[in-house]
């Protein structure tokens, strides 16, 4: 590990010396590039030097205690010093492991009703309601991109755009299938019926990101179905783009405009490429390091809504927590934050290995 931590402080600073060349800086692109590289090294490398000085203060205070004068005066550095080690060690081991690149890029998020007929859309709804809510707590902005809802208030499928600092790195670890057991209002014996709905949760990437050549996309417009008045239904506004190669389509229709209509589906058709490609390196890093937290299977049961028992457990983790209301309402940071924590365990495990 201090290997490491020596050519990442070595790094450091050329990266120091790089931002000051006036050569450097004449070249704007490269000198942001490398702004951007040094601000990423800068918390370890703070640490590690903090680590650096605190053992030295232990080793000249070792060296003191045989002074009779000083002895006491040295023993308590030497001992407080010798505390505070482990405890740094342990947070330079946490700033080592690899950041995802995408932590800090807003979200598409897609949810679509599975197995259960209008209980499972209406389970869509709840998840949907959920993550609104949650977005509102955090102060990020949510716009609906596309939606496909039923009679009774639940979605077959909505896909919406949230902004806000981190969003991805808080909200990837629910991408997959989420299950709820609960007595549908539509059941009449009050029997218990199971339903599921899947999420996806992907980064919204830009043009530079993933390339995709205008060639190989066949663009539609159609009417809008989903709400907006009288305007929206009477306009070729909404926007199907059908990428060529791989088949993927996306879809929005609540805008006004077929401009703005078609950046949104733009931006989800880049998502959604860019996922599978980082799914793939996800799938490859994961056999090595046996880490499936964030980035598992899309068609696994990630987590069950219990709602005659108050229960929510995540399969991942193994957690269970009974406060349904509070939960659904979203307050989701414990769950997420329990996520996150299991997350960096195997990525130190496999750091280790």
């Amino acid at each position: 590990m201090f290997d490491k931590l020596d050519a990442v402080e070595k790094r450091y600073e050329e990266l120091t010396k790089l931002i000051s060349d006036p050569e450097v800086i004449s070249n704007h692109s490269e000198w942001q590039k490398y702004v951007k590289e040094h601000a990423e090294l800068t918390d370890i490398v703070e640490k590690y030097r903090e680590y650096k000085k605190v053992q030295k203060i232990m080793e000249e205070a070792e060296e003191m205690m045989h002074d009779k004068e000083l002895k006491e005066l040295a023993e308590a550095d030497y001992y407080s010093s010798k505390e505070q080690l482990p405890k740094i060690e342990e947070e330079l081991k946490m700033l080592l492991v690899p950041k995802d690149k995408d932590d800090d890029k807003n979200i598409i998020c897609e949810i679509r009703a599975g197995a259960g007929g209008e209980e499972a859309a209406l389970f869509a709804g709840t998840l949907f309601r959920m993550y609104s809510m949650y977005a509102e707590r955090k102060h990020w902005k949510l716009d609906i991109l596309n939606e496909n809802a039923t009679e009774l208030g639940g979605y077959k499928e909505i896909s919406f755009m949230i902004t806000g600092k981190g969003a991805y790195s808080r909200l990837k670890y629910e991408s997959g299938v989420h299950r709820v057991q609960r007595v549908p209002d539509t059941e009449s014996s009050g029997r218990i019926h199971t339903s599921t709905a899947t999420v996806a949760v992907l980064p919204v990437v830009e043009d530079v990101e993933i390339d995709i050549n205008p060639a190989d996309i066949k663009m539609e417009v159609f009417r809008a179905s989903g709400a907006g008045g009288q305007h929206i239904n009477k306009t070729s506004s909404a926007v199907r783009l059908i990428h060529i190669p791989t088949g993927i389509v996306a879809e929005c229709q609540t805008e006004r405009s077929q401009f703005q209509n078609r950046e949104y589906a733009m931006k989800l058709l880049r998502s959604r490429l860019y996922d599978i490609e980082k799914e793939k390196q996800d799938s490859a890093l994961a056999n090595e390091r046996k880490s499936q937290i964030g980035h598992g299977d899309r068609s696994e049961k990630i987590r069950t809504y219990n709602y005659p028992q108050g229960r929510i457990t995540d399969h991942r983790i193994g957690l269970s927590i009974f406060q349904m209301e509070d939960f659904l309402n979203g307050n989701l940071d414990g769950m997420i934050d329990s996520l996150a924590a299991a997350d960096v365990a195997e990525k130190l495990k496999g750091e280790e290995e």
